[in-house]
């Protein structure tokens, strides 16, 4: 048994939640932030059979896609103004960030 963390872009999250669903993965999702962009995430928590660990990656893949996306630069507020860019950046966002963990023992009560 495995554990797969997958950490996808709001914008991905209900098409994602939605082709879990429909590909009978049982999966929770949690809200959560990412530390780069201050943004939202979302991070799904699914459990499944080793044997269908690449089909959930497939389905995590052909839903979570990257972007390009312009991002208003961060005050620096009393960290190093040096490496403050004080207009738009324009960075690759979106796709999915995925951890496949192993499961020792699984449990449902």
């Amino acid at each position: 048994m495995k554990l797969i963390l997958a950490v996808v872009q709001d914008q991905d999250s209900n098409r994602l939640s939605n082709a879990l669903v429909d590909h009978n993965f049982r999966a929770t999702k949690m809200a959560s932030t990412g530390g780069f962009l201050k943004s939202g995430n979302t991070t799904f928590i699914i459990g499944t059979e080793d044997i269908r660990v690449d089909k959930a990656l497939d389905v995590i893949r052909d839903n979570c896609k990257s972007r390009d996306q312009l991002v208003a630069p961060v005050s620096p507020m009393g960290g190093n103004a040096d490496s403050y860019v004080p207009y738009p950046v324009e960075v690759e966002v979106g796709g999915a960030t995925v951890f496949v963990l192993p499961v020792e023992q699984f449990h449902q009560f």
